[in-house]
């Protein structure tokens, strides 16, 4: 029992003490340099989405333009911002993970968002990377716990893979996000 609880403490001063560690803007002269940004639903809702650049209190940036090389799931892209804002070309089908990643000479910045889907609108959630790492976690915990759930765990693991998977989260792709992760951490 002590063992449980000192899991349990541990993975509470895990999640509680995460910090948003989003990167500031750094500035270069006249320079604008993308540290930080957000995805949110393009404003002509012809199903894209739109990129903004963001300081590390998510406040706009608005005066960086330029084009930035991004990767979206895995696959390169020019993006070219205008104002701090960027639209991707490829419209959103369905709901899905969508992994974006940029990298400049202060690091790399990369984040999981899901993108729900209903109608004519989408709405971007971030995940944290803590997340995909605490969900499965906490059922091979329970089914290290009580021996009776560990078929209950196995089938709900495979089942979460399975979604995460089909919806665009790859293996690839989560180890990337959580490596991602631990890195702004140190």
């Amino acid at each position: 029992m002590n063992n449980f609880r000192s899991i349990i403490i541990g993975l509470y001063f895990i999640v509680s003490s995460n910090q948003v560690y989003s990167q500031s803007e750094l500035s270069v002269g006249n320079e604008v340099v993308l540290n930080n940004f957000i995805v949110k639903e393009n404003l002509l809702k012809n199903n894209k989405i739109a990129i903004i650049a963001t300081d590390s209190l998510d406040k706009p940036l608005e005066n960086l333009s330029g084009t930035f090389q991004f990767s979206i799931n895995g696959f390169g892209q020019e993006l070219k911002f205008n104002n701090g804002v960027a639209v991707a070309a490829q419209p959103i089908d369905k709901s899905t993970f969508l992994y974006l990643r940029h990298e400049n000479e202060s690091g790399t910045h990369g984040k999981l968002y899901y993108v729900i889907r209903k109608g004519d609108s989408i709405n971007p959630i971030t995940i944290n990377w803590w997340v995909l790492v605490i969900v499965p976690l906490i059922l091979i915990i329970l089914a290290a716990l009580f021996r009776k759930f560990i078929i209950i765990a196995i089938i709900l693991l495979v089942l979460l893979f399975y979604y995460n998977s089909t919806n665009g989260l790859k293996l690839p792709t989560f180890f990337e996000t959580v490596f991602d992760g631990l890195k702004n951490l140190i």
